[in-house]
Parts: structure tokens; C-alpha cells; sequence
């Protein structure tokens, strides 16, 4: 007996993406834009890209590229994936990772070509640029794991702006006070856990809202910081306010290897304290029974507490750690970044790490890689007035967000948070 099936159904068996034509419309958007106004309207001149600098261990040929040629052809292989991801949708088929990440390089690569190209100076430094990108993206990683402790667990983290800005607070004075940066970074990391612990309170044990607790303790730390800022650190800069610097470590020969070199073997404490937070978080929530339960928390609280797990307990102790890990991140502002404590000196990163946590999907190295485009994004703006591009900083300034909007509207796939995030949970 022969079965018809209405336009559109697969038949069994057959994978169909949720996403419809979501993706292969994004792509072709920023395909055509990509070809026209880099391409095809692109600049003559050629853009050269620094590669090694003057202590490397050995030098690599700076790159040099042709700016409308480079542009046209970039754009052409991007609209090949956008013609290739519409076969794939009428087949009922979803676009593989690696096609998504091959079209995100090239787009990143062809702007790049064609900004540098149109400037004054048709020259940039390849890793300086990235080696900056990690710099700023250090405290957004930090943020972001925050994040990802927080609502792996079932508990939305709005307050990581809080946690960033008691940390910086706390490491300055701490670190002045002690004439000790280790004592301040540790510090920092008692009042993120300080500033968790009361957001865990109201919204685990008293089942207040999480997203207005989150907002109101930002807030409420702003204006403490704000205050002891203006009547303690103010009037005793010297001895208040002048905490020690953390030095760069630098890791002998493996510091001087091209690119890579100064962005892992040539960091603070904090740069290095970084990367191994993001390789044993990421251990811990998927290779461990601790984080086999965390996740059952945050997914199924009811059917966690049926298998003998304390939902409420593994909240309040895994929000705490959250926060003391973001603490961390913020005495990256007073003890590396600058050497003194100012208001507002997070400067909204802790809401630009929820969207790096969202766009990093509830994944640490996701939530690691995603921090890292904001932080490129921001040192890429910097970078624009010192070249003469004709691009405005302030479409830089914009370009993560607009990457996060499209992310999470479906072009790396359905972004779904654990089930029960933000939801309080009580016991029957």
C-alpha cells in the first residue's frame, strides 16, 4: 500500500532541521553584502597583515593581500556554502558545523582585507591584534563561566556585572591595603562568591525572581563601590588605591614562537589561570559525576531529587563558585589592566559575557571562543583610528552584538538552555 506525503515531510527516519530557512537566508544576506561592499565595491589597494614580531623565534613574511580580488573571491566561496545550504534544507538536511565556521572565517577575513585596504595604512598586525583580543576577552571568559556554573544548574546569572565590579573593588583595596596582588586577586574572589551567595539566597531559598535579583545586585553594587570610591579611595588614593601590578610570566622560547607565543605562554597569573578554568569547568560539567548532577539539576531538578541529589544545596554551592570565579575576572581590571580602581570600571562586560554565555550555547569552550570574538571586536575597534580606516568605530562597536543577535537567532544552531533555568525549584 503506497503512502503520500504532504509537501515538506521527510520520510521516516529522515533528520529534518527545526531551523527551516533561517540559516540559508542569514547566509545569503551576509554573502551578497559581503560580495558587494568588499568585493565588488571594494578598495585597489593591496592590505598587509604582520605576522611575526621583532623578538619571535624566527620570522614569518608579512601577508599581503589584494584587496577587491581578495574580497570577490571570499565572497564567492561564501555564496557557494549559502547555495549549498539551501540544497541541504530541501533535502531536510542541516549545514555541518565546519561549513558555518569556514563561512564565518572568510566573511572575518574578507572585512578585514577590505578595512585595512581602505586605510591610510594599508597595514596591520596580525598578532597584535589577536594577542589583544585575548587581553580584553580575559575577564568576559571569566564572566562567561560564571555564567555557565550558574544556569548549568537551573539559576540565570544576570548579576556577573556585579560579580566583576566587587571583584575589581575588592583586589584594589585588598591588593593596597596588603602591598600583596595575590592577596587582592584572592580578595576578588570572596566578594564575587560574597555577591553570589546573595543572589543564591533570594532566589533559591526565597524563591524571588532571578532575573530581578540579578539586576538589582548590579545595581546595588555600583552604587557601594560608587560610594567607597568617592569617601574611602579617594581621599587616601596613595594608600587605598595604588594596588600592585600582576607581571607577565613569560615562558622562555615558547613566549617567542610567532602569533601564538605572547597569547598562551606570555600572560599574568590571570591569563594563565584562564585557560585552566575553562579546561576543568569544561572537564568537570561533562567528564565527571559532579557534573553529571549539575546538569541533571538543571535540566530535571525533580528527577534529580528522586535519585537523592540536594537540588537546592548544588544550586547555592555551584552559584557560589560562580561568583567567585567572576571575582576573579574582575581583579583582571586593577591588578593587570590598569593600576587603580575607577567607577564603573567593568564598563557593562558582565552583560557582554551573558551574551558571550548564550552565544557559546552553555558550553565553556563555546562560552571561551564567543568571549574571545567580543574581545577581537573590541581591540579591532581600537585599532581603527590608528590606520585611518574609513569604517566608523562605532559600526565596530556594534558587530559583536549584531554576530550575537544572528547566532542566537539560528546561525550556529538552536540556542536552548537548560530546561529548567530560571525556574525555582520546591520540594513536594
Amino acid at each position: 500500500m503506497s503512502t503520500t506525503l504532504a509537501p515538506g515531510t521527510a520520510l521516516p527516519g529522515t533528520a529534518i532541521s527545526t531551523l527551516g530557512w533561517k540559516i540559508p537566508v542569514i547566509l545569503g544576506i551576509v554573502s551578497v553584502a559581503t560580495l558587494l561592499f568588499c568585493g565588488i565595491l571594494g578598495p585597489d589597494s593591496s592590505a598587509s597583515f604582520g605576522i611575526s614580531q621583532s623578538g619571535d623565534v624566527f620570522q614569518i613574511p608579512e601577508l599581503t593581500l589584494p584587496g577587491k580580488a581578495t574580497g570577490i573571491v571570499l565572497g564567492l566561496v561564501m555564496v557557494a556554502i549559502t547555495v549549498w545550504s539551501v540544497m541541504l534544507r530541501r533535502q531536510g538536511r542541516s549545514i555541518p558545523a565546519w561549513a558555518t565556521a569556514v563561512f564565518v572565517a572568510a566573511f572575518v577575513m574578507a572585512f578585514l582585507t577590505a578595512m585595512v585596504g581602505g586605510a591610510r595604512l594599508h597595514e596591520i598586525s596580525l598578532a597584535g591584534l589577536l594577542g589583544g583580543s585575548v587581553t580584553l576577552a580575559v575577564p568576559l571568559v571569566f564572566g562567561s563561566l560564571s555564567g555557565v556554573l550558574c544556569e548549568r544548574v537551573g539559576v540565570v546569572n544576570i548579576a556577573i556585572e556585579g560579580q566583576l565590579l566587587g571583584g575589581a573593588f575588592t583586589a584594589a583595596l585588598v591588593g593596597s591595603v596588603t602591598h600583596s596582588a595575590m592577596l587582592g586577586m584572592l580578595a576578588a574572589a570572596v566578594a564575587g562568591a560574597l555577591v553570589s551567595m546573595v543572589l543564591a539566597v533570594f532566589s533559591i531559598k526565597y524563591l524571588v525572581n532571578q532575573v530581578i535579583v540579578g539586576v538589582v545586585l548590579n545595581v546595588l553594587v555600583s552604587g557601594i563601590t560608587g560610594f567607597f570610591f568617592t569617601t574611602l579611595l579617594q581621599p587616601d588614593f596613595e594608600h587605598l588605591n595604588t594596588p600592585p601590578r600582576l607581571a607577565e610570566i613569560d615562558i622562555p622560547l615558547l613566549s617567542a614562537i610567532p602569533v601564538i607565543g605572547p597569547i598562551l605562554f606570555k600572560q599574568s597569573i590571570i591569563g594563565y589561570a584562564m585557560y585552566i578554568a575553562v579546561f576543568v569547568v569544561w572537564v568537570a560539567l561533562f567528564k565527571t559525576k559532579w557534573g553529571l548532577r549539575v546538569r541533571a539539576v538543571g535540566e530535571h531538578p525533580q528527577a534529580a531529587d528522586t535519585l537523592g541529589i540536594n537540588v537546592n544545596a548544588t544550586r547555592f554551592w555551584n552559584v557560589t563558585l560562580g561568583g567567585a570565579i567572576a571575582g576573579i575576572g574582575g581583579s583582571y581590571f586593577t591588578l593587570v589592566a590598569v593600576d587603580s580602581f575607577t567607577k564603573e570600571i567593568s564598563g557593562g562586560r558582565g552583560f557582554i559575557a551573558l551574551a558571550a554565555l548564550i552565544f557559546g550555547r552553555w558550553n565553556p569552550i563555546g562560552a571561551f571562543l564567543a568571549a574571545l570574538l567580543f574581545g577581537f571586536a573590541d581591540n579591532l575597534q581600537s585599532l581603527v583610528t590608528i590606520i585611518g580606516t574609513p569604517v566608523p568605530s562605532q559600526f565596530m562597536a556594534m558587530l559583536p552584538y549584531l554576530v550575537t543577535i544572528l547566532a542566537v537567532a539560528g546561525l550556529v544552531g538552536r540556542s536552548r538552555g537548560p530546561a529548567a533555568s530560571g525556574e525555582p525549584y520546591v520540594k513536594e
